[in-house]
C-alpha cells in the first residue's frame, strides 16, 4: 500500500507541475533557453576534452594501480604531511574544472584513499590552477589573487583534515580491511607506471589549456603549441601500450591512422579528431582481452554513474542561474544587489551561489570582473573565488553518489562556511 500511495504521489507532483507550467513567461522561457545553451556548451567544450579522457584515467587508476599502493600514500594510515600535501597542490597541475576532476576523485577513493587526502584532492583539483591564478592577479589585482591562492591551498589541507576526523571511525575501518588485503604483483616497474599515467595526464592538461590573455609570455607560446604538445604526447602513449601494456601493434596503426586522417580533415575544429582519437582508444580496449579490456569496463562503470547526474546537474544550473552574462529564472540584480559591501550575509550569499553555479575553469575571472564592476565588494569576491571554482550543482549530484548525502553535505557546508569567514576577514582588511 505504501508503494501505491508513494507512485499516486510522485505522479499526482508531476501532473501538477506541467499543469501549472509558466510556458509564455519570458523569464521561464529564457531559463529554458540558458539550462538548454548551458548543455550544449558544456557538450561541446567539456565532454570530449575533458571528460572522456577523465574517465579513462580513472579506470586506469582501478585497474592498473594496486590498493596498497594506495594505501601507502594516500590512504588513512599514510603520512598525513605527504598525503595532504599531494592532495593540497594537485591544482597546480591539473587544469581542470569541478566536474572534471570527479572521475579521477571517484578512482582514488574507491582504490582505497583516505578520506581527508581525497577531499584535499578533490577540493585543489579545480580550485588551485596556475594560470587561474595568475590572470586572476592581471584583471582582479594581485592581492585578491595570492589571497585566492593561499586560501585554497590552506582550505583543501584544512577542510580534508576535519573530514577525516569527523569520520575517523570509519577510516580506522579502512585501515583494518587494508591490512588483509594479500600483496598483489605488479607487472611493470613504478617508473613505467609513472610515465603511463604521465602521458594521459599530459593530454588532458594540454587538450584544455585555455587561451592566456596577453599574446606574449609562456602560457601563450603554451597555448600555440597545444595541439602539438597533445600530439606527442598521445603517439608515445600508443607507443607505451604497445611495448609496456600488449596493445595490438595493428589496432594502434589503424587508430592513430584514421586519427591523423581527422586531423587533416577537422583540423580547424580539434574536438573531433581528439574525439575520434578516444574512439580509437575505446576500439582497442574494447576488442582485447585482460587487463586493456578491465580498463576500457573500469572507466566506462566511471562514466555510467557520473555523466546522467552532470547532466542533469548543468541543466539544473543553466535553468537557475543561466550562463555567464546571461540570465537564468533567478535575477541577476538579485545577486549583485546581495553582494555589496563586506556583511557577513554578502560574504554567505556569495559563498551559496559560488557553491552552486557552475563555472568552466577560468569563467570566474570574468564573471567576478563583472561584479566587482556592479559594486561587489572585496570580501564576497573572493568567498565566490573559494566557494565556486571548487564546487558546482552537478558535482554536489555526483559527489553524493560517491560518498553518500551526509559526508557531502559536511563538504559542502565546510566549503561555504570557510569561504564566507576567510571572505569576510579578508574584507574587513
Amino acid at each position: 500500500m505504501k508503494k501505491e500511495i508513494k507512485t499516486f504521489i510522485y505522479l499526482a507532483g508531476a501532473f501538477i507541475i506541467f499543469y501549472n507550467l509558466p510556458l509564455g513567461n519570458p523569464r521561464f522561457d529564457g531559463a529554458i533557453f540558458e539550462a538548454l545553451e548551458l548543455m550544449k556548451w558544456y557538450a561541446r567544450e567539456h565532454v570530449i576534452l575533458c571528460l572522456l579522457p577523465a574517465f579513462y584515467i580513472a579506470g586506469a587508476i582501478g585497474t592498473f594501480v594496486s590498493q596498497q599502493s594506495v594505501m601507502k600514500y594516500l590512504g588513512p594510515k599514510a603520512k598525513k604531511p605527504l598525503a595532504y600535501g599531494v592532495g593540497s597542490v594537485s591544482g597546480s597541475i591539473l587544469a581542470v574544472c569541478s566536474c572534471t576532476v570527479l572521475p579521477l576523485f571517484t578512482g582514488i577513493y574507491l582504490m582505497g584513499a583516505g578520506l581527508g587526502p581525497a577531499i584535499a584532492f578533490l577540493y585543489s583539483g579545480p580550485a588551485i590552477n596556475v594560470l587561474a591564478i595568475i590572470l586572476s592577479g592581471k584583471i582582479l589585482g594581485i592581492e585578491l589573487a595570492a589571497a585566492r591562492a593561499i586560501g585554497a591551498i590552506l582550505f583543501a589541507i584544512v577542510i580534508g583534515l576535519i573530514m577525516a576526523y569527523i569520520y575517523r571511525k570509519e577510516e580506522l575501518q579502512k585501515i583494518e580491511a587494508a591490512a588483509d588485503l594479500p600483496e598483489t604483483e605488479t607487472k611493470r616497474t613504478l617508473l613505467q607506471t609513472v610515465i603511463y599515467f604521465g602521458l594521459m595526464l599530459a593530454v588532458l592538461i594540454f587538450a584544455n589549456w585555455a587561451a592566456p590573455d596577453t599574446q606574449e609570455g609562456f602560457f601563450y607560446v603554451v597555448w600555440e603549441a597545444k595541439w602539438l604538445i597533445t600530439s606527442i604526447a598521445a603517439i608515445l602513449f600508443a607507443i607505451v601500450l604497445y611495448l609496456w601494456y600488449g596493445a595490438s601493434l595493428a589496432k594502434l596503426l589503424i587508430a592513430t591512422g584514421v586519427t591523423i586522417i581527422a586531423a587533416l580533415i577537422w583540423g580547424n575544429t580539434p574536438s573531433i579528431p581528439f574525439g575520434i582519437g578516444i574512439l580509437g582508444l575505446t576500439y582497442i580496449t574494447i576488442t582485447s582481452k585482460d587487463e586493456l579490456y578491465n580498463w576500457f569496463d573500469s572507466s566506462w562503470t566511471f562514466a555510467k554513474q557520473i555523466t546522467p547526474l552532470l547532466f542533469f546537474g548543468v541543466l539544473l544550473a543553466g535553468f537557475m542561474l543561466g550562463r555567464p552574462g546571461n540570465e537564468g529564472i533567478i535575477p541577476s540584480v538579485w545577486i549583485s544587489d546581495a553582494v555589496g559591501g563586506n556583511s557577513i550575509l554578502a560574504n554567505l550569499f556569495s559563498s551559496v551561489v559560488g557553491a552552486f553555479m557552475y563555472f568552466a575553469t577560468l569563467t570566474e575571472i570574468p564573471i567576478l570582473q563583472g561584479l566587482i564592476g556592479s559594486g561587489m565588494g572585496k570580501g564576497p569576491a573572493l568567498a565566490l573565488l573559494l566557494a565556486g571554482p571548487a564546487l558546482s550543482l552537478p558535482s554536489i549530484l555526483v559527489i553524493k553518489s560517491v560518498i553518500g548525502w551526509k559526508k557531502t553535505t559536511w563538504y559542502v557546508s565546510l566549503v561555504i562556511v570557510f569561504s564566507t569567514i576567510v571572505g569576510f576577514i579578508y574584507g574587513l582588511f
